[in-house]
């Protein structure tokens, strides 16, 4: 597993598209037990090289009431974003992931790790990657039926600032999906 991050750690195959240049990030463990699938890292996580080094991640690790010291413990969690390096700006925010590193590593990746309990989906490039025709119309209606996917999935909205008006608008989430996301997390560590 480590010759496969080291792989993934030097991998060059979309340089020529990266404004920053590439810095996979990925980090796993053969004994992860949960796996977070996010978009592609931040500014802010390419210059520091650490995964969820943002705004954003902590917001998801309060989602996931987890401390730090146990997000990034690799044995519990694998960041596995489906970009692994940042993509560059566009007008409303980062670029979309870009779409040569899932089919190129997750699958491998996916290979060592056999005690994974949980796969986290975070945002639509993860949903539609992993659910296919599974997933909802909307983000919305497939975070909302987020229960239809479990034991092996849970999707969520992306834990970004830019979404508090989502967050508003569906406050659902975070008194009925947030409450289970975090039984199921505490269960499992």
């Amino acid at each position: 597993m480590q010759d496969l991050l080291q792989d993934i750690r030097q991998c060059r195959i979309c340089e020529q598209y990266l404004p920053l240049g590439p810095r996979p990030i990925a980090t796993g463990h053969s004994d992860s037990k949960i796996v977070i699938i996010g978009q592609a890292p931040g500014s802010k996580v390419h210059a520091s090289g650490i995964p969820w080094d943002d705004a954003s991640g902590r917001q998801l690790r309060k989602w996931l009431n987890v401390s730090d010291e146990d997000f990034y413990n690799e044995t519990k969690f694998a960041i596995i974003p489906m970009g692994f390096c940042y993509p560059g700006r566009g007008k409303s925010g980062d670029l979309p992931p870009r779409p040569e590193c899932a089919p190129q590593w997750h699958e491998p990746l996916f290979d060592y790790m056999n005690n994974v309990e949980l796969v986290i989906l975070i945002g639509m490039y993860a949903q539609k990657y992993y659910l296919k025709e599974l997933a909802k119309r909307t983000l919305t209606e497939t975070v909302a039926n987020f229960k239809d996917y479990l034991p092996k999935y849970f999707p969520l909205p992306h834990p970004s600032p830019r979404n508090r008006f989502w967050l508003t608008k569906n406050p659902w989430f975070e008194e009925t999906v947030v409450t289970q996301l975090q039984k199921k997390v505490n269960t499992i560590l």
